[in-house]
């Protein structure tokens, strides 16, 4: 297996002020972090305070009815097209993809919660959503978990967060990221996003 090597430390990390100054502008967001950590409800709350194209690495890039994993190819021609737009807000992680999505960032919003958190999101929406797509979600797409999920969510800071900053620090040094460590960050951002400038 790759090993990956990365720093410790973000090159540019900046607080919630500083996110929030940055979001009140901003056209070009991406929203990172691992499966159940509330990522996609942060994203989702912020395009509609900032009226921003919302769009999901799932739903849009990654998968096909079915379940079916998208060519890389195509994934990346796809990806490609977007980031080429004036504006988005892209919720997903897939660091694969930071050589076309960071250079056009403006800023990154790491939602980096604790596992056992991560792991009750995602047990809890996929009760909520069982049998069903959901809207973040390609359609055809019925949320589902198994063992192996969970184990990529277990996993996911040791294994898959080294290089997630490894490509942050290669694709995006100068690109400013803002780590929420808690649903109270979370809760934060949002409510001084939505106070008045």
């Amino acid at each position: 297996m790759e090993q990956i090597v990365a720093p410790q430390a973000l090159p540019y990390a900046v607080d919630i002020e500083t996110a929030v100054s940055i979001l009140r502008s901003a056209n070009r967001i991406l929203v990172i972090g691992c499966s159940g950590g509330g990522k996609s409800t942060l994203a989702q709350k912020i395009v509609v305070c900032l009226d921003l194209p919302y769009l999901s690495m799932d739903r849009e890039f990654f998968w096909l009815p079915g379940w079916v994993k998208r060519d890389k190819a195509e994934e990346r021609n796809l990806i490609a097209g977007k980031v080429a737009e004036d504006r988005w807000l892209i919720d997903g992680t897939g660091p694969s993809s930071f050589d076309l999505r960071l250079p056009r960032t403006e800023l990154v919003l790491w939602v980096r919660m604790p596992r056992w958190l991560c792991m009750w999101g995602a047990l809890s929406r996929a009760l909520r959503w069982l049998g069903r797509s959901r809207p973040d979600m390609a359609s055809g797409c019925p949320e589902r978990i198994d063992w192996e999920f969970l184990r990529y969510i277990w996993d996911w800071e040791r294994k898959f967060a080294p290089k997630v900053l490894a490509g942050l620090i290669e694709h995006g040094p100068d690109v400013p990221v803002l780590q929420l460590k808690s649903r109270g960050e979370m809760r934060q951002l949002l409510d001084l996003l939505n106070r008045p400038a």
